[in-house]
């Protein structure tokens, strides 16, 4: 069976990197699997200081922005991380069979605490892939759709499956990363060597799934450009082939298609379109974000319905692993 599991953190806003490159996958995808689970990563939020008010508000926003998307919860199951004590507990087992040496050299960790003393990072921070692990092994996950910079967290899930399996018995099955390569490195529209990213310092950066109009079309207006003035895709021209992947990603039409199409013209002209497509693009999932967040009881009923579900299958899993485990009376 084909079985999906992916998630996003409730930090920050979702942006259109986050929706390029994943949920937007996760629509068609939930239409060729048997089972899709898409998850609010909640758990893995908590890594870094949250205001509570805030998160739980995050929390409502990204399960809305998941069915304004297009996720079908009668198709799909969504739910809350931290509703599912599973995830934690078998985060906790998978910590027992994880090596200190082989989560010290995940990017993520490296690139997040080179930023302050080692002494001062969190032990969630640093345990974090092995909970990502915990959530896809959880529910014998088949295929984990992610972006790049997660697949060596793939990696490590299959490590830890094929470990406990060679050690205990088959329990796990073994997921293989679905990256969409196309949209895999949305780029930011002030620095386009770096992901756009929630957590950038400036606004100006990202454009957020819930932007006004008037916003969006700032953003692409001051997205920076390379030097010339030819709109075409290239390696010394990161900024507009950035911008160009965006348009493409949007519009369904090709990179070259729109190289063509804007033959001739300045980059004014490009981007002038540009923001009309991103607008047009944002208008019917805003209007669907609106419609769903105004009726609170109905989005608690789905969320409440999707953890339950998602209970019943990773329970399952549990209770195999502790039976191997030899834990319990």
């Amino acid at each position: 069976m084909k079985k999906i599991f992916s998630g996003i953190q409730p930090s920050g806003t979702i942006h259109l990197g986050n929706y390029l490159g994943a949920i937007s996958q996760w629509v068609s995808l939930q239409e060729s699997s048997d089972e899709a689970i898409f998850c609010i990563v909640d758990l893995h939020a908590i890594t870094v200081s949250q205001d509570p008010a805030e998160l739980r508000e995050n929390i409502a926003k990204v399960a809305v922005l998941y069915l304004a998307a297009g996720i079908n919860p009668e198709k799909s199951i969504i739910f809350v991380q931290s509703t599912r004590s599973e995830h934690a507990e078998l985060a906790w087992i998978l910590n027992t069979i994880a090596k200190m040496g082989e989560l010290s050299r995940m990017t993520q960790f490296k690139d997040k605490s080179s930023k302050e003393k080692i002494e001062s990072v969190n032990l969630g921070l640093f345990g974090y892939p092995v909970l990502m692990a915990a959530d896809i092994l959880l529910y014998q996950t088949t295929q984990v759709p992610v972006g790049e910079d997660q697949k060596q967290h793939v990696e490590l899930a299959r490590d830890l499956a094929t470990r406990f399996n060679s050690k205990f018995g088959i329990t796990f099955s073994i997921p293989e990363p679905i990256i969409k390569k196309e949209s895999a490195r949305i780029m930011g529209l002030d620095d386009p060597t770096k992901k756009m990213s929630k957590s950038a310092n400036s606004v100006y950066n990202y454009i957020s799934i819930l932007d006004k109009e008037d916003v969006a079309v700032d953003k692409i207006k001051r997205a920076v450009t390379d030097s010339g003035s030819e709109i075409r895709s290239s390696a010394d021209k990161p900024a507009i082939t950035n911008l160009l992947n965006i348009y493409s990603q949007i519009s369904g039409k090709s990179v070259s298609e729109l190289e063509t199409e804007f033959q001739g013209k300045n980059y004014g002209s490009f981007k002038e379109s540009l923001a009309v497509a991103v607008v047009d693009f944002l208008k019917p999932i805003q209007k669907k974000y609106e419609n769903i967040i105004s009726d609170r009881d109905s989005l608690a009923k789905i969320l409440e319905s999707g953890s339950e579900r998602a209970g019943q299958i990773g329970q399952k899993t549990l209770h195999d692993v502790k039976n191997k485990l030899g834990l319990g009376i």
